[in-house]
């Protein structure tokens, strides 16, 4: 049974061998119940924790604590055991004296306590003494482990050209000792590598951006070193660190532009309309939407035409007129690129767009004879006219630059009755026969004129059609006829 002055001593005693051991400690307290005055006063023991230190490196058994009941007077009388987790294994006790000791090496963070149960019997009889009761054997924490990036490594990214202290990501270490006791889990953050352009929060891990200007182009990605450090950072804390990989995203801070400020092309004026003349393109240091662009004519729209290929970004400049080189042999074409996509946040960046001049040569071609005029002319005859007598002039010069004499002819199979003659240098027609209205209102001819050198124009090769003759002459070229009536 417990008696306070016994209480008070085994008390002291505990403290003493607290102390002495300085790897264990133990709590312990005691109810005490009492039904009539003078009787026997009843204490069942009733333990509260016993403490010992985790990762005890001595090569003696750690003391950590004594169970004791006043029915003990030293004699010997008394066995003391325990059950429970770790009894007879992690801890064992001395069956005489009641001291606990631990064997084994105790991780707090593998497990945080252990619960036994102590039993005070008498030898002889094994008939318990006093109650069984429960006690807890609690692990003190020592600062034994470092913080973890359990996530890591980090990968994450921000936006160039970010302001100071844009938040880019949380960072997180764990630190498996014991947050309620002491500093041991208490963690600070701090950049190792990288803080000339990040920072970290100190307590919450969070990294920002510590700079403005961060520049894609120049560097898209940075490799951040981040600690963290228990004891809240002081001397002789545990630290572990993780590697933050942070990409550089982009925005449109950069213009289109034209590597070269000219470009020259050649081109055949016999080119058709729609023909492209050459492609350009400008390049745009951004990526993605950013470098989408479209092209435009500012000068020289007239006659070419700019259209923008969306797969290749590429500008292809074609011919919108047809081509003279007799009339102008040099263009120069004025393309300006424009970024589609313009970020209002940049525009004091600049003009988001550039020219270059797309100076385009027409090589000449050799042309057949063009008929003049081009529109119609009305000739008119009497049906009694004489043989000889002059019904038009047809008149055709070499457009290109040589201007090779023309001569004229008639296609016999329009005129097989050789009616009208032809002077194949002037291009007079005249009549070779007397013509009659009320025989052949109409004759239909073809004229030819051919260059000194063999090239013709006729119906076939400027898409003439045939001359028709009638008391009123009219002569028609390009594309419509010539025609006569008597």
């Amino acid at each position: 049974m417990w008696k306070t002055g016994d209480w008070t001593l085994l008390a002291a005693f505990i403290l003493i061998c607290c102390f002495r051991h300085s790897w264990g400690q133990t709590t312990r307290t005691s109810t005490a119940t009492s039904t009539k005055p003078g009787d026997r006063v009843k204490r069942g023991w009733v333990w509260n924790q016993f403490f010992v230190v985790e990762e005890y490196t001595g090569t003696e058994p750690l003391y950590v604590g004594k169970i004791h009941t006043d029915s003990d007077e030293g004699e010997g009388n008394i066995k003391y055991t325990i059950s429970g987790e770790g009894a007879g294994t992690i801890f064992i006790i001395d069956e005489l004296t009641g001291d606990i000791h631990a064997t084994a090496r105790l991780d707090r963070e593998e497990k945080a306590f252990y619960t036994l149960r102590a039993q005070a019997r008498d030898r002889q009889s094994n008939d318990p003494l006093e109650p069984e009761s429960e006690f807890v054997i609690k692990v003190q924490d020592i600062n034994d482990s470092e913080p973890k990036f359990l996530e890591g490594p980090y990968i994450t990214s921000v936006a160039e050209l970010s302001p100071i202290d844009t938040s880019i990501m949380k960072v997180t270490a764990i630190d498996a000792d014991d947050p309620a006791y002491g500093s041991s889990a208490r963690v600070v953050y701090s950049v190792l590598d990288g803080e000339r352009f990040f920072t970290v929060e100190k307590h919450t891990g969070t990294i920002m951006t510590a700079v403005a200007d961060l520049d894609r182009e120049t560097q898209d990605r940075y490799e951040l070193v981040v600690k963290a450090t228990d004891m809240a950072g002081q001397l002789g804390g545990l630290s572990g660190s993780t590697t933050v990989t942070i990409v550089i995203t982009d925005v449109n801070d950069n213009p289109p532009r034209f590597p070269q400020k000219m470009y020259q092309f050649t081109v055949s004026e016999g080119a058709a309309v729609g023909t492209p003349v050459g492609q350009v393109m400008a390049t745009d240091a951004d990526m993605g939407e950013n470098t989408d662009m479209t092209y435009l004519i500012k000068e020289g729209g007239d006659l070419f035409k700019v259209t923008t290929n969306v797969e290749t970004q590429e500008a292809v400049v074609s011919i919108k007129k047809p081509l003279d080189f007799e009339s102008k042999r040099t263009h120069n074409v004025v393309v300006e690129a424009v970024n589609k996509h313009v970020d209002p946040r940049f525009r004091d960046l600049g003009s988001f767009r550039d020219q270059t001049i797309v100076r385009v040569s027409v090589t000449d071609i050799d042309e057949p004879p063009a008929f003049q005029p081009a529109e119609v002319t009305v000739l008119e005859v009497q049906e009694d006219a004489k043989v000889g007598a002059l019904v038009g002039v047809v008149s055709a010069r070499d457009p290109d630059v040589v201007n090779k004499p023309v001569r004229f002819s008639i296609d016999r199979s329009t005129d097989q009755e050789m009616i009208f003659h032809i002077d194949p240098d002037t291009g007079a027609l005249t009549l070779g026969k007397i013509l009659d209205r009320e025989t052949a209102g109409w004759h239909n001819i073809t004229v030819k004129a051919v260059e000194a050198a063999g090239r013709v124009n006729c119906c076939r090769s400027r898409g003439l059609g045939p001359c028709y003759f009638s008391e009123r002459v009219r002569q028609k070229f390009g594309t419509r006829p010539c025609q006569m009536a008597s």
